[in-house]
């Protein structure tokens, strides 16, 4: 029988009732609390409280941690100041997507890279192995906890339990080293998951309920609720942001992602995977990730065949009926011939080949001002 991991909140869980768990890459999280749809609308419209614990941190630090990390990935960390977070990837030799993560800059010599939950092993190993002199590894996973605040309305629940000029002067992709949220020292950064404003919280495994529940009893008034993996993945699905293990894999490049924005080619010291990167893109993409808006009614699936011209082009990473927008959308990788939008596909769905087309991402974008959709 396996035995599945637990979050430093996984005791709170049996305060809600209608949570259901799963197991998650060896982990057993809530997919929701109370409901998906209901988690959904609180974070596009308020603001809901995610346990994202099982999300893996690891430390770098020493006179050669930016170039270490600059090797390793590849955006350019040297853009980074003390204070700044940037998204990025690691790629094997070949190109592919070793994992996708956030890098934190604490100094030049300390950062911290935030990688995917079942790929924590993984790439602890990846990184031990290209290693350099003057750089050290710390995996602090199991003794870090991360919270995940997000929604319209994050900004001002937060403020009631930390400094408000902080909260709400803090930048997207900026962070504070050293952040108190209800007596408990914390590392608070502006960043998330949902494509809506929100925070991100890390701190020791030991304070986690504590943050929790004063977290939840601040955002009360705000009508704030706590959210599973189902909603985090609905969201990040509207937002057009990429899941590890569907829309990145070893098999898939960040620039057939789609992803070439964080790919910096000609970046001081190159990273592991450039050079069959550059070969991609000098060659031209043979297939490359779009979105896709069902004509016909069905729900595009994970791994659902896509077909152009009687025969199939590609296949489905990810597809829902979008509770925000109330459409069924995927994400589908196909061969770059079919990926202007406007291509009319099918997509096979149980076996019936239902007409598709493929429209512009992100589906969803955070209104600047005010309330609706874009």
């Amino acid at each position: 029988m396996t035995i599945l991991k637990h979050t430093p909140l996984f005791s709170l869980y049996a305060e809600h009732p209608g949570i259901r768990c799963i197991d998650f890459g060896g982990w057993e999280l809530p997919v929701q609390f109370s409901g998906i749809g209901a988690e959904h609308a609180a974070v596009r419209e308020r603001a809901a409280l995610f346990d994202v614990s099982h999300m893996g941190e690891i430390w770098v630090t020493g006179r050669q941690a930016e170039a270490y990390v600059q090797q390793m990935t590849t955006n350019d960390v040297t853009r980074l100041t003390d204070g700044a977070a940037q998204y990025t990837l690691m790629c094997n030799a070949e190109g592919g997507t070793v994992d996708d993560l956030l890098v934190y800059r604490v100094s030049a010599e300390r950062y911290m890279l935030v990688v995917n939950a079942a790929n924590i092993d993984k790439d602890y190993e990846w990184l031990q192995q290209h290693l350099l002199p003057g750089a050290a590894l710390d995996n602090r996973s199991e003794a870090t906890a991360l919270l995940a605040l997000q929604g319209p309305l994050a900004g001002t629940v937060l403020s009631r339990l930390t400094d408000a000029p902080a909260v709400h002067g803090l930048a997207p992709f900026h962070f504070l080293p050293e952040a108190v949220i209800s007596g408990c020292k914390v590392l608070l950064s502006r960043t998330g998951y949902t494509g809506e404003n929100g925070f991100e919280i890390y701190a020791n495994a030991a304070d986690a309920p504590v943050i929790w529940r004063a977290i939840m009893q601040a955002g009360e008034p705000a009508g704030l609720v706590p959210a599973g993996l189902g909603a985090r993945d609905t969201l990040r699905f509207e937002a057009g942001l990429p899941l590890y293990g569907q829309e990145l894999s070893p098999a898939i490049s960040p620039l057939e992602a789609g992803l070439g924005l964080f790919v910096k080619l000609d970046k001081d010291g190159g990273f592991i995977g450039r050079e069959a990167l550059v070969r991609q893109k000098e060659a031209g993409l043979k297939r490359k990730l779009v979105g896709i808006e069902m004509r016909e009614r069905g729900i595009p699936r994970s791994h659902y065949q896509v077909y152009a011209m009687g025969r199939p082009i590609g296949e489905v990473t990810s597809g829902t009926q979008s509770p925000t927008l109330k459409r069924n959308l995927g994400l589908a990788l196909l061969e770059i011939g079919y990926t202007a939008v406007g291509t009319e596909v099918e997509v096979d769905i149980r076996g019936k080949r239902l007409k598709a087309e493929v429209v512009k991402t992100p589906f969803y974008r955070r209104p600047l001002s005010g309330k609706g959709v874009k």
